[in-house]
């Protein structure tokens, strides 16, 4: 996990608390939108991960929103909606993004990691 906190620190221009952070948020919509296959095998890879996807779950959890709150903060809009609250720009927010899945492509291998991009729409952007 330093490894990928560092890279996304010195990639992003934020400190290893706001990498942390959003990795964090990244790594927890993955395993929400794909708990098993890839995304299971890199948290389990990636020392620290599942702590850390655990403690952003905690976070979340609450009283439920409203509708309309739960539409938009569901999916890749609801994602992007939390790095922006953790100060992360759209520019910066696809950098995490090319970090992240380059990270796990030396862990995974490139077609595991674009198994996980083909699952979620969109999500093959950020590649």
């Amino acid at each position: 996990m330093d490894e990928l906190i560092a890279r996304v620190s010195a990639s992003l221009g934020v400190d290893a608390e706001q990498a942390k952070t959003a990795i964090g948020h990244v790594l927890a919509f993955l395993h929400k939108e794909l708990p098993e296959g890839p995304v299971a095998e890199f948290i389990e890879k990636v020392p620290g991960a599942r702590d850390l996807v655990d403690a952003v779950a905690d976070k979340s959890d609450g009283a439920g929103p409203s509708l309309l709150g739960g539409l938009l903060n569901s999916g890749l809009m609801g994602l992007a909606g939390k790095l922006n609250a953790a100060g992360l720009d759209m520019g910066q927010i696809q950098k995490l993004g090319h970090e992240i899945f380059a990270y796990a492509e030396t862990l995974l291998g490139k077609e595991k990691v674009q198994q996980i991009a083909n699952s979620v729409p969109g999500l093959s952007q950020f590649l």
